[in-house]
């Protein structure tokens, strides 16, 4: 029952993969798409939305025109890079942990995610995580993938400093619980983490989770494999949902590195990012919260085109240049 789930949760939320093929790369518009007044914006989104879960769009990872694109183990763990010939003096380094709540792997739309993220970092270079997937593979399985990539990536000369950690959903998750496993190790902290909609707690009795669960229409009851994964989640086993391993925003945050937090006013996740911030700015952290007025989770993810995206775009950039030296 278990693997039907799986496979069901897989191809309906997190889009199957598809053929790559050479094209221009992305550059950030000055602006996107507006709308006349609140109704006419959520019908919009409501529509696409619904096409991607009804896979009626298929997004297509294209890599851009020289670009260098490729996969390989590291440490044993399946990883994905792309190389970006236009920042050749670049020393900095993105590793994207992908959301997809802990079920679902890596998939095109967060290649073109990365895509996004290594031009907005003006990085050098961007490693995907191909993590291990719940059910079969419980905590700390992620976690342990996750920290085997970054620690190659300081053995083969990485400078910490110099890394970019994106996360959206589960990968905002697993990359505060990086964050805090390096604590643990004595090893160097990232440059800083971009959590896009973060699942800062699995356990399911925040406000916003049942207040938007209406609201927001793409975590939420519109689509009800991951609202399902959302509300009983599989990666944490028999471990309580409130342990700092499973729920961050129960862990010492201190020492942790500069946070950006961007969530949409409509997301199920609003408070755990609310709770986030208040979490971090008591530990003293470098801590910034966007709240993203009428969107719902990880918006910018599959409504690039909208003009609230364009903004958390251009926070992203204007946050890496403000933390990191070029």
């Amino acid at each position: 029952m278990k693997k039907k789930f799986f496979a069901l949760a897989l191809s309906l939320s997190l889009f199957v993969g598809s053929t790559t093929f050479a094209a221009p790369a992305w550059k950030l518009p000055a602006s996107g798409k507006t709308f006349s007044g609140d109704k006419a914006e959520q019908t919009y989104m409501a529509d696409h939305i619904g096409k991607f879960y009804r896979g009626e769009v298929t997004p297509k990872f294209a890599v851009p025109d020289k670009w260098t694109y490729e996969k390989f183990s590291m440490n044993g763990v399946k990883v994905e890079r792309l190389i970006n010939p236009a920042q050749k003096k670049s020393s900095r380094v993105v590793l994207q942990l992908h959301g997809g709540g802990y079920i679902g792997g890596l998939s095109d739309i967060y290649r073109d995610s990365a895509i996004k993220q290594t031009v907005l970092a003006e990085a050098r270079e961007t490693y995907m995580v191909d993590y291990r997937l719940a059910p079969e593979n419980l905590y700390p399985a992620a976690l342990d993938d996750a920290c085997a990539v970054y620690e190659e990536l300081l053995a083969r000369g990485v400078d910490p400093k110099n890394l970019i950690v994106f996360g959206d959903s589960a990968g905002g998750n697993l990359a505060l619980e990086l964050s805090l496993r390096l604590k643990e190790k004595n090893l160097p902290q990232p440059a800083m983490l971009i959590l896009i909609s973060p699942w800062a707690t699995l356990e399911t009795d925040l406000p916003s989770r049942a207040g938007n669960a209406e609201r927001d229409l793409i975590l939420g009851v519109t689509n009800p494999i991951i609202y399902n994964e959302v509300c009983n989640p599989n990666y944490g086993g028999e471990i309580p949902l409130s342990d700092p391993r499973l729920s961050p925003i129960h862990a010492d945050l201190t020492g942790l590195p500069p946070m950006l937090i961007q969530v949409g006013g409509h997301e199920m996740f609003l408070d755990e990012g609310i709770e986030l911030l208040k979490k971090s700015a008591a530990s003293e952290l470098d801590v910034t919260l966007t709240v993203y007025r009428g969107m719902s989770h990880d918006f910018s993810l599959l409504l690039p085109e909208l003009d609230e995206s364009i903004k958390s775009f251009n926070e992203i950039k204007n946050f890496v240049n403000l933390h990191m030296k070029r």
